[in-house]
């Protein structure tokens, strides 16, 4: 089912009619899903919408679909996962037309965060911590608590969709949201103009991180990591580091005149990547956290940390770079499309996410189409 410009009407609705259900992925117990007709969804005030082009599958999917946040992401069963997504708005729900921000027919990109918009962490822009986190229906994160774009349609707050200009393909739009949340990493621990930075993990994540790092000033970008991945990132022009084949923090030295990089972001989440960006920085250094650990705390070198003053920063998704992702894409300054290595019907959803676990053929980032 595909729904163009020529069939949409702009009295708020989709000139063809909306179906009462739709298929869906439905995540059943961990491990296990199956493919089901359900309600179609309608928005509520200050909601739209969409009819879902594509959706990305990142780690954190991988983790839900294990059951690796018991209770928390999801809540319970069934559950409809995905927060990567693009699509077109079909209907809009009361109130959007009167601040006129989006019309059907409208492309767009999702992001998982709506906060609620009234605590002082969404007050002064922070609204991926928000104080109201869990509190629906004030507070969403789409395909973690809340439902997901897993789906032939979505809702989302008008707080988590971003148009899309022409110059993005309507599928790219589901890398925006990782592209984002890229830039916010490397944001949160600042890079300064001519600045080193190390990238621990050559996944998707990291590759975009190491875009943005440079888009952002930094003269010097490193990627660590093994395998296809690595070459991977070689391929796309940046300096690597295979840490199976030799030290990490040795080779960075020797690359910075034995001093270090500014700055390190650790995309893997692991015990030992943690580490790793932490031991290559340099005296004053400063190091971001983006992958969601998930083996337990991590043994930091508390010694250098406090001797050499090494800044600290946790990342929680992204905040306020949806639109700055987006600019960056199209200036071609974020390179998103030679990350997209395989895509899949929403039926074919367990191969699609074996073949990104098990990085089958090469996989990066793997689309699903849920209208295909």
């Amino acid at each position: 089912m595909t729904i163009t410009t020529s069939t949409l009407a702009t009295n708020g609705r989709a000139s063809s009619p909306i179906p009462s259900s739709m298929r869906a992925l439905v995540l059943t117990a961990p491990h296990e899903h199956e493919i089901r007709d359900v309600p179609t969804p309608r928005p509520g005030p200050m909601e739209v919408l969409c009819l879902v082009e594509a959706v990305a599958i990142c780690g954190t999917d991988l983790h839900i679909y294990e059951g690796r946040f018991p209770g928390r992401w999801p809540r319970s069963y069934p559950y409809i996962p995905g927060h990567e997504w693009s699509g077109t708005v079909v209907e809009i729900g009361p109130g959007v037309a009167d601040i006129g921000m989006f019309a059907v027919g409208d492309r767009v990109a999702g992001t998982s965060h709506a906060g609620c918009g009234y605590c002082r962490m969404c007050t002064t822009g922070r609204y991926n911590l928000c104080e109201n986190y869990g509190k629906e229906p004030i507070h969403h994160q789409y395909g973690h608590y809340s439902q997901g774009a897993d789906a032939q349609y979505v809702v989302h707050s008008i707080k988590s969709v971003f148009k899309l200009p022409d110059e993005i393909d309507l599928p790219l739009g589901a890398m925006v949201d990782t592209a984002s949340i890229a830039l916010h990493s490397v944001k949160r621990p600042g890079i300064n103009a001519g600045d080193v930075a190390v990238v621990v993990g050559p996944g998707p994540m990291g590759m975009l991180t190491a875009d943005c790092a440079l888009a952002l000033g930094a003269a010097h970008v490193i990627i660590t990591g093994s395998g296809e991945r690595l070459q991977k990132a070689l391929d796309l022009g940046f300096d690597v580091i295979d840490y199976k084949a030799e030290d990490p923090v040795a080779a960075v030295k020797a690359r910075t005149g034995g001093k270090g990089a500014n700055v390190a972001i650790d995309t893997g989440g692991t015990l030992s990547s943690i580490r790793q960006a932490v031991d290559v920085l340099r005296k004053g250094g400063r190091v971001a956290f983006t992958g969601v650990p998930t083996e337990g705390d991590s043994a930091l070198p508390m010694q250098k940390i406090v001797l050499e003053e090494i800044d600290l920063f946790g990342v929680r998704a992204n905040r306020n770079t949806m639109e700055e992702a987006i600019a960056l894409i199209v200036a071609g300054r974020i390179r998103v499309k030679p990350l997209v290595t395989h895509t899949f019907k929403l039926e074919q959803y367990g191969t699609a996410l074996h073949t990104f676990a098990d990085r089958v053929d090469g996989a990066l980032k793997v689309l699903v189409y849920p209208n295909e």
